[in-house]
């Protein structure tokens, strides 16, 4: 009997296993986003693959495998994540953030060991992505994420300074420090050829991406460049000879002994590939309109994506944040984007290896120079500097220490210093004193307005980071109501991601026809309300009220109460 009890008790655990696994695989609705528009995401993961292809060869050379690996691996992962990942924009494949982590585990365990640890990864991340811990990033503070895709701007743009010079022997630990070691060389022998092919691709895409959105002026810019090389007698860096063969896979590399040995190592590359992967397909959300990725299954493409690179002899991937944000300014609306990228690079590698060969270094780095510039939003961190002296001292630590150190560093500095913000600000806002009952308040009036279809929320406490989304996300699931009162008198503390996540929510509502109405605003939050245009439109149209009667005074104007049924 007991057995067959605890058999009986197993099946809802394994039921619930099964539902999670299938929760985490390709479905309907990916097939839908594939066909609604195939010629764009063709044209941008051609476009991408173009950009892609210097970046993979150089990966994979710095990480210590060589150029083979890193495009073995932008092939092989960048296939497997596009299919079974939970983003419709990400672009994946080696990364520099990656090859930072993987050269000392080179240096100590060899390739074999480098393949064994990418293999580890993926099953960890396959373990994340069963937990559904994936969803947890959406508690990264706005201005630690801004922050964030500002530094990675700057990095790439950093990094396109020696070929945009012309400058192939920069020395540095940091990419700043090649940056600036190329720029000394570049003085001492100055080659104007590179910098003009490099800043006329920019200019080219800058300029078309405005006047003509469609067109796909990287690989027209790309194939001009080369053109000019070959007829004009310049002196450019190019990519050079490419393998012509992808390997067979092979397990040679496993070896279950050195599990123990290696997990350190896989649980670093690990983490890394998930916070890179979850706050890439976040930029890349925010870079578009209606997009939005599934955290869980995108940890999930991304351990399959690093339990089948290391078969062919590829290196750890990871989403790549460049790639992606020039498949998303290029048109791509699906997964059919990404998997084009990596299929194009494997036709590259098998029949187009010469002719790409000769694509000058300098024109593809023009690419990623014009991809940096349309990466940042400069409105956007305004406002964010603006809006308190937290989220400005947030935004420009993880900007800084993204550029001067490395991603993991930057995220974890910046979400510290969140915390302590935020936790000062509700210690400074917290009160213990007697008052009397509030005989103003309008609990049994909320009530009988609901036959009005009328409902008022009072939000108490603090509205910061951590909070927000517990509590204001809700109301995006208002049914049967025409007005909204949102009573935000007892609002202690409000940070710009509260105030964001305050902004989504009314944008949200109001998008399904119902008005909202803000009272008894603090004079103090006017500040952060203002600066990221939450209460700006709401004053414009007359729906913010000192007090809350007022507020539902005015909406009774706008949702009369129906007629009674007994005199029908």
């Amino acid at each position: 009997m007991s057995g067959g009890r605890a058999a009986a008790d197993a099946r809802p655990a394994l039921a619930d296993v099964g539902r999670r696994l299938l929760d985490l695989l390709p479905n309907r609705a990916d097939w839908h986003a594939v066909r609604r528009a195939p010629r764009r995401d063709l044209v941008a993961g051609l476009t991408v693959a173009v950009v892609a292809l210097p970046l993979a060869l150089a990966f994979g050379a710095t990480s210590g495998l060589g150029a083979e690996a890193g495009l073995i691996t932008a092939v092989v992962a960048g296939a497997v994540a596009a299919v079974f990942g939970g983003s419709n924009l990400q672009v994946s494949g080696p990364t520099g953030a990656m090859t930072v982590v993987l050269v000392p585990i080179v240096a100590q365990f060899g390739a074999a060991g480098v393949l064994m640890v990418g293999a580890l990864a993926g099953v960890i991340l396959i373990a994340l992505a069963g937990a559904r811990l994936g969803r947890y990033v959406r508690y990264l503070p706005v201005p630690v994420i801004e922050g964030f895709t500002a530094g990675i701007a700057v990095v790439i743009a950093l990094q396109q300074v020696p070929a945009a010079l012309g400058v192939t022997d920069a020395q540095g630990e940091r990419v700043w420090a090649i940056a600036a070691d190329a720029i000394v060389r570049f003085v001492g022998h100055p080659q104007p050829g590179p910098v003009a092919v490099a800043l006329g691709v920019a200019a080219v895409l800058l300029l078309g991406a405005r006047w003509r959105p469609g067109v796909p002026f990287s690989l027209l810019a790309v194939a001009a460049a080369t053109l000019l090389a070959e007829l004009a007698p310049i002196e450019l860096s190019r990519i050079g000879a490419l393998p012509q063969t992808l390997p067979a896979p092979s397990l040679d590399f496993l070896d279950l002994g050195a599990v123990g040995v290696l997990l350190p190592a896989a649980l670093a590359v690990a983490a890394l590939a998930a916070l890179e992967s979850l706050l890439s397909a976040t930029v890349a959300d925010g870079m578009t309109v209606g997009q939005r990725h599934d955290p869980d299954r995108e940890l999930f493409g991304q351990g399959l994506a690093n339990l089948a690179a290391p078969l062919f002899g590829g290196i750890p991937a990871t989403a790549a944040i460049a790639r992606t944000a020039v498949n998303v300014r290029a048109g791509a609306v699906s997964k059919l984007a990404a998997l084009t990228h990596a299929m194009a690079l494997a036709g590259i590698v098998l029949v187009a290896a010469p002719l790409v060969g000769r694509i000058p270094l300098a024109a593809l780095a023009g690419v990623l120079l014009a991809t940096t510039v349309r990466m940042v939003e400069a409105a956007s961190l305004w406002a964010l500097a603006r809006s308190t002296r937290g989220d400005a001292l947030v935004l420009v630590l993880t900007f800084a220490v993204t550029v001067v150190w490395d991603l993991v560093t930057a995220v974890a500095v910046g979400v510290g210093v969140a915390v302590v913000v935020a936790l000062r600000a509700v210690a400074r806002s917290a009160r213990l004193e007697q008052v009397p009952l509030d005989t103003g308040d309008h609990t049994a009036e909320e009530q009988a307005l609901l036959a009005e279809h009328i409902v008022a929320y009072r939000l108490d406490g603090p509205l910061f980071f951590a909070a927000a989304h517990t509590f204001l996300l809700r109301l995006s699931d208002v049914t049967d109501v025409r007005v909204v009162i949102l009573r935000m008198s007892r609002v202690s503390t409000i940070d710009a991601t509260g105030a964001q996540v305050l902004g989504d929510a009314i944008h949200r509502l109001q998008g399904r026809g119902i008005t909202v109405l803000l009272s008894g605003i603090v004079p103090g939050h006017d500040e952060v309300l203002d600066a990221l245009g939450v209460a700006d439109r709401l004053r414009r149209d007359g729906l913010v009220f000192p007090d809350t009667p007022a507020a539902i005074a005015y909406a009774r104007t706008l949702a009369p109460p129906a007629p009674d049924a007994s005199h029908t």
